[in-house]
């Protein structure tokens, strides 16, 4: 691993209230990871991993709109990341130019 982050989507569009997420619905989340470095080969690939949780390293998110610390089950979710024209997906990373390294 080299860097995570974790969002609760319901608190996608900020703190201040909470928005749920419908079945079936594409939603725009922005993940924001703290700076890192890595140098990869050339034809080396990256992974990106989306989960409902990261536990025990994060909380656990039990994906049933309960309030955060008091809910009473879990439910299992599915995670669906589009990369379509209509829904296009991406991850924007820095790249230093060989000279400069």
């Amino acid at each position: 691993i080299l860097n995570d982050t974790i969002v609760r989507t319901r608190f996608r569009e900020g703190f201040d209230r909470e928005v749920f997420m419908e079945p079936g619905t594409p939603y725009r989340v922005t993940m924001l990871l703290p700076p890192t470095s890595n140098l990869f080969a050339r034809g080396h690939r990256i992974r990106v991993d989306v989960s409902s949780s990261n536990f025990p390293r994060l909380e656990r998110n039990p994906n049933t709109g309960e309030p955060i610390g008091r809910h009473t089950h879990h439910a299992v979710a599915q995670q669906t990341v589009f990369a379509d024209a209509g829904r296009p997906s991406h991850v924007v990373l820095a790249v230093i130019p060989e000279q400069s390294r």
